[in-house]
């Protein structure tokens, strides 16, 4: 989705909530610290028209003490506008990145599946960080802005002239307005761009990293380098031409300013020739005037940024509206496994048939094998066991899975995957996210099922051995083993297995087996494998083939 900038700022106002009054205190504190910026020119002409025998009726000691008093209350009023601003804009991202990965653990697991992990980090560290810009240093920079205009418009045509006031108003147009929305719409299609191959680049290098061994072992270290050199520099490339379309803006407004204060000086000059306009409120208007393009060369310079903050918004946005393949069911109804049946379940995704007429009864005691070439649709029939996408026809104790509440689905199903991922953290941590509140005895107890606590307990510090994505401390079937482990711990009635042993060697395997088959007395098992070794301790088998199911054999 690409939104326009306007609805963009709209929607990421509407997040601002309870802050709303603190930000309304930023905007006084930056509106009133600017027109004391102004106020220290402003108080200082007077003087000088007072030195020229205008009617002024402020006393010199008045003046003076007006022009200091401004001068030290501007430096009050921008600490307490910058502390505001930035108050509000990281307690806003906490709660943005709050709310991101709630939404994460509702897309989870289905439409994750689909994303790269790189861009997601992208998301959580770069694109959020980047509308700490938009909250901190662009809502109120356009309202002082806005305010402060209007008082020196206001200001000009009553103390001076209305004519050095249109003047004004013509100028902050052009620069406050026609200027940024010429230079967003020049620099739109560059900032989406950018934060897109940034996005890329950072998946990319994170794929680097995790995959350096293989990148080594495959003697393709060369054709990664030239690969991110590449990116790099089509990312570089990018960001000149960021930086050359803002300097060019930056340049335009300094001159616009110039012209500007160049006309009001020409008008002014004019009008003290007609004797419109004595030279002692000549120059209070034309000094008001040049000290009053603060806030518009901030609106001015806000396009750079904005059209980077906009594209990490519609990111962050489009993230944050994206609807869940499933939703979490909590008013229903509560079960505990006793059997599963499955008839005539059909399944497509994106429009290919995946699964066709699949039918199949489990009584719990079971272990049921489930053979099947790679993309036959194994794994996606356990996905659809635990519900990851809508379907009809499973039934769990002749309750329809679409009837079951979440939460009670997943205490009486787990399932441990080919790939087991693991925190950083201990093993002991890592084991106990299936179950926090188990015993030492029970990890032991799941470990020496899993076949893997002889291993663990031969390591220098045991449990408390530090593992994770960042450690390549663990084999993979090290891991493997691990998430079985934390399988077993969970304790629950069902147990998926997803080619829980094609990372081990046979003796391994011969033990995890083993433990399996003792552990169906009082579980239900549905082991997934491609081994026909594995397949030994099923009381039945089954093939997919084409997206049907037939038996192969008990």
């Amino acid at each position: 989705m690409r939104r326009n900038g306007l609805l963009i700022m709209l929607k990421l106002i509407t997040l601002v909530g309870s802050f709303f009054f603190v930000m309304i205190l930023a905007i006084l504190n930056g509106a009133l610290g600017n027109l004391c910026a102004s106020g220290v020119m402003i108080f200082a002409s007077l003087g000088v028209a007072k030195a020229l025998a205008e009617n002024v009726i402020l006393p010199f000691g008045w003046i003076i003490a007006l022009t200091i008093g401004c001068g030290i209350l501007r430096g009050i009023l921008r600490y307490f506008e910058q502390y505001s601003n930035h108050y509000i804009a990281f307690k806003l991202l906490a709660i943005i990145r709050d709310k991101i990965f709630t939404k994460l653990r509702i897309l989870a697991p289905a439409k994750l599946e689909s994303k790269k992990k790189g861009s997601i980090i992208s998301l959580l560290t770069a694109d959020i960080e980047t509308l700490e810009v938009f909250y901190a240093h662009t809502i109120s920079p356009i309202a002082i802005a806005l305010i402060s205009s209007i008082t020196i418009i206001v200001f000009v045509s009553l103390i001076s002239s209305i004519y050095l006031g249109l003047v004004a108003l013509i100028s902050y147009i052009i620069i406050g307005i026609i200027l940024p929305i010429i230079s967003s719409k020049a620099l739109k299609s560059t900032g989406v761009k950018y934060r897109l191959e940034l996005s890329n680049f950072s998946a990319y290098f994170l794929d680097s990293i995790k995959g350096v061994k293989e990148i080594i072992l495959n003697n393709s270290i060369n054709r990664r380098k030239e690969e991110i050199n590449k990116r790099s520099i089509k990312l570089f490339n990018n960001t000149t031409q960021i930086k050359r379309k803002s300097s060019i803006s930056y340049g335009i407004t300094e001159i616009l300013v110039s012209i500007s204060i160049i006309t009001s000086l020409i008008i002014g000059i004019l009008l003290v020739n007609n004797n419109q306009l004595t030279i002692g409120y000549m120059i209070v208007g034309v000094v008001s005037i040049t000290s009053s393009f603060g806030p518009v060369i901030a609106i001015s310079s806000l396009p750079s940024n904005l059209t980077q903050t906009f594209a990490s918004g519609d990111r962050v946005l489009n993230l944050m509206e994206e609807k869940p393949e499933v939703l979490d069911i909590n008013n229903k109804n509560d079960f505990k496994y006793e059997k599963l049946d499955i008839n005539n379940l059909n399944f497509k995704y994106e429009n290919e048939l995946i699964l066709n007429d699949i039918n199949l009864n489990i009584n719990k005691g079971e272990i049921v094998g489930i053979v099947g070439e790679s993309g036959s649709g194994k794994s996606t029939l356990l996905k659809l066991l635990l519900r990851f996408y809508e379907s009809k026809g499973i039934k769990y104790n002749d309750l329809d899975i679409n009837e079951i509440n979440t939460d009670s689905l997943y205490e009486n199903v787990t399932m441990a995957s080919q790939m087991t991922y693991l925190f950083d953290d201990t093993i002991l941590y890592n084991l106990k996210i299936a179950k926090e509140d188990a015993t030492m005895d029970q990890v032991i107890e799941a470990c020496k099922k899993a076949s893997i606590h002889e291993f663990i307990t031969s390591l220098p510090d045991g449990y408390e051995t530090k593992v994770g994505p960042t450690l390549n401390n663990l084999s993979a079937g090290e891991k493997q083993r691990i998430g079985l482990a934390r399988s077993i711990l969970r304790g629950s009635e069902l147990i998926l297995l997803d080619e829980v042993t094609s990372n081990v060697d046979a003796i391994n395997e011969g033990i995890i087996l083993k433990s399996l088959k003792e552990l169906k007395n009082d579980k239900t098992i549905i082991l997934v494998s491609h081994r026909k070794s594995t397949m030994a301790i099923a009381d039945r088998i089954y093939e997919i083939e084409n997206g049907r199911i037939i038996e192969y054999g008990r």
